[in-house]
């Protein structure tokens, strides 16, 4: 594999400064909050540096990975990581697999004093043998025979996590996959045969949910009709984020966001504790990041000549919008709580990490266009 630049000072030249300041904020963000309710809970202080730890590690991974050439890695890895993608997730499902509830989604690592969520790594090894997939097919995208490979494939990855019984993290997947042939011109019929399908199909798969999964939905969408368990979590959030007012109540002084039950406040539900301590101009200016970030990568995407490389922008931008909506929503009591992290700002290690591997993607991209300025590639 071929690394794209010999001197330090060349390397971080391939580092754009649009991508490195949107996470820089939303890292220093992530720590500021953590740093703000570190009393809260047990342990607050040590997730502070724990999750500085990831932020670094993941820093120095971007960096590697965007000196990488891209196209080079994809070619040569293309099996090794389809291969590691498999063996990571069906791993969960075996006695080294552990979970909450009825969802098993990390990996125990014996001597360890952590776990590993697999699905947040597979993320990028399955965008980059995707995509690669993508670009091997892509004169041919919309003929049955191609789209058969592409469906079994990605339904490999996807019925795992499945099994897993993680749905969150499947929808995720299923964002990807979308934007990703989109982004490769699968024809919009094909997109129009499946959501026509999917609503058909529903009444159908009702009844074969588990009455938890049901309760997900339903609460998920009213959470006033379960206010005291499954509402709980978002409506306590919700009202912390509006405690919180245009100015927010600070680090020190907000104190609303502790009524969310403690599991998971500092993850999955960190929006909230946020909103109160920064308020509206801080939820506006966080907001305001992700979008600059998303629109970032999707101008890379467009303007990048090899299609490889739009391909794997896509997948990462696709990360970025489902799990952002999707966590910003749950926060709100607008949508199911489904478990989603909040890139670059949750607390945890596997979502931080895998956050800046994907990121050193799109700087790896970015660093190789102009390699390809005159024309773009053809299909």
């Amino acid at each position: 594999m071929k690394i794209t630049a010999y001197s330090i000072k060349e390397k971080f030249r391939k580092l754009d400064p649009v991508l490195l300041l949107c996470t820089t904020v939303l890292s220093t963000f992530s720590l500021l909050t953590l740093w703000g309710c570190r009393e809260a809970t047990a342990g607050g202080v040590k997730r502070v540096f724990v999750q500085l730890a990831a932020i670094l590690l993941g820093m120095m991974c971007t960096f590697i990975i965007a000196n990488l050439d891209y196209e080079s890695v994809a070619n040569k890895l293309f099996w090794g990581f389809f291969a590691v993608s498999v063996l990571l997730l069906v791993l969960v499902l075996t006695p080294l697999g552990t979970g909450e509830g009825t969802n098993k989604s990390y990996i125990v690592i014996p001597f360890l004093p952590f776990n590993i969520q697999p699905s947040e790594f597979v993320k990028v090894t399955f965008i980059v043998t995707f995509a690669k997939h993508l670009d091997l097919v892509k004169a041919r995208i919309n003929h049955p025979k191609s789209l058969l490979g592409l469906g079994l494939h990605a339904g490999l990855i996807v019925g795992l996590i499945l099994l897993e019984k993680d749905l969150g993290v499947a929808l995720v997947y299923m964002a990807i996959i979308a934007l990703m042939l989109f982004g490769a011109g699968l024809s919009l019929w094909y997109f129009l045969a499946v959501i026509v399908a999917a609503v058909l199909a529903f009444p159908y798969l009702w009844p074969l949910m588990e009455p938890y999964q049901q309760e997900r939905i339903l609460y998920g969408f009213r959470p006033e009709l379960d206010p005291l368990d499954k509402g709980w979590q978002p409506l306590q959030s919700r009202a912390a984020i509006a405690s919180g007012g245009v100015w927010g109540k600070g680090l020190e002084e907000a104190s609303a966001y502790k009524t969310i039950s403690t599991k998971g406040s500092y993850n999955d539900f960190i929006f909230g504790i946020f909103g109160e301590m920064f308020g509206f101009i801080g939820c506006a200016v966080l907001i305001l990041t992700y979008l600059v970030l998303i629109w970032r990568i999707v101008h890379i995407a467009r303007t990048t000549r090899k299609d490889l490389g739009g391909y794997l922008c896509f997948g990462v931008a696709a990360v970025l919008f489902a799990q952002t909506v999707e966590n910003l929503g749950m926060c709100l009591a607008m949508l199911p709580v489904v478990g989603i992290t909040l890139p670059f700002m949750s607390y945890g290690g596997s979502s931080m990490l895998a956050s800046y591997m994907l990121l050193g993607i799109v700087h790896s991209v970015n660093a190789q266009r102009n390699k390809y300025y005159f024309e773009r590639e053809s299909g």
